[in-house]
């Protein structure tokens, strides 16, 4: 598993790759201006509210295009929309404005789009204890890269 980690060395802010074997390998650092970010310790899971719901064969599918976090390499935000797809199976739905607040709690938080992705699945599939969920985030373009990442299935 790979850990990064951010250091000081010279007044220059470097990121610092972790491997399982821990050993430290420098990554590139971003040019010009960073920006400032909290950790993940942010996230506010708690704001995430839930409704009960009796129909475990509906398919229900939300999205929104008002997603952010930061980019914890430059600080610079990265922009995306989240589809969230489910079946109520354990008996609940999740309230959206509740998920809007949970959403904007990523705002000012470092993650990788792929860990981004991740801790939305896991958190809500603890609220809505369910096995049929899948998140698919599509991040606006990027130094020219297209990125979509999709956790869980139906």
């Amino acid at each position: 598993m790979s850990v990064l980690k951010k250091t000081e060395s010279s007044n220059q802010h470097c990121l610092t790759l972790l491997t399982a074997e821990y050993s430290e390998k420098p990554l590139l650092t971003a040019d010009g201006k960073t920006f400032e970010f909290l950790d993940e310790s942010h996230i506010r899971p708690e704001l995430i509210e839930t409704f009960p719901f009796d129909s475990p064969d509906q398919y229900i599918k939300t999205e929104t295009e008002e997603f952010s976090a930061v980019c914890p390499f430059s600080g610079l935000p990265d922009i995306a929309k989240v589809i969230v797809e489910y079946y109520p199976t354990g008996g609940k739905c999740v309230e959206l404005r509740s998920l809007k607040y949970y959403f904007v709690s990523f705002r000012m938080v470092g993650i990788f789009q792929e860990g981004a992705t991740k801790r939305i699945y896991i958190d809500l599939k603890k609220a809505l204890d369910t096995a049929k969920l899948k998140v698919t985030t599509i991040y606006n373009t990027r130094g020219g890269f297209d990125t979509t990442c999709v956790e869980g299935v139906l």
